[in-house]
């Protein structure tokens, strides 16, 4: 499944977007979703995000968050 966006992007970011896809060899499209991917990889793979809603908590912001709970918790234990 996809989605469509349609993004509004200024000529002087749009012209070296252009030319960055010319060298690659790929259209505009495939540059785009590639570094949009690049931005969202650790949130997609991710291994931890996998145990969400296994345990009950009354933190509320644990997904956004983990990893900082995660090094409280690192840090605590080593010392």
């Amino acid at each position: 499944m996809s989605t469509t966006l349609t993004l509004e992007i200024p000529d002087h970011i749009y012209r070296p977007l252009l030319k960055k896809a010319d060298k690659c060899g790929k259209t505009l499209d495939q540059i785009l979703i590639e570094w949009m991917g690049d931005v969202v990889k650790d949130e997609l793979d991710d291994p931890l995000l996998k145990m969400a809603g296994v345990f009950s908590s009354d933190i509320e912001d644990i997904s956004s968050n983990h990893d900082f709970y995660i090094g409280q918790e690192l840090r605590n234990v080593h010392e």
